[in-house]
């Protein structure tokens, strides 16, 4: 099976921004500890601050399901209730070949 690429988008309100950061930081630095994760990069948007991009390489699609059960991904979520100013956007992407 060929390597799944994701990317997420994370909107944080902007009171919430800097606990947020350090929350999906040390998500990332769990996460790329994990079986399977190829890469895993986490970004705040110039464009839209307060907007947190992960950017991310999996073995395949089992690894990434085992990563959305891990303790670390149930942490970033309880630590991001209430301070969302919209829903986190997963996108697992398919390569467009021409």
């Amino acid at each position: 099976m060929s390597e799944l690429h994701v990317v997420a988008t994370i909107p944080v309100k902007a009171e919430h921004v800097d606990s947020l950061r350090e929350a999906l930081a040390g998500l990332a630095e769990a996460t790329r500890q994990e079986p399977g994760c190829l890469a895993y990069d986490l970004y705040e948007s110039a464009a839209a601050p307060g907007v947190f991009v992960t950017v991310e390489r999996w073995s395949d699609q089992a690894a990434l399901d085992a990563h959305m059960q891990a303790p670390h991904v149930a942490a970033a979520f309880a630590a991001a209730d209430g301070a969302l100013t919209g829903d986190v956007a997963i996108h697992p992407l398919v390569p467009v070949t021409g």
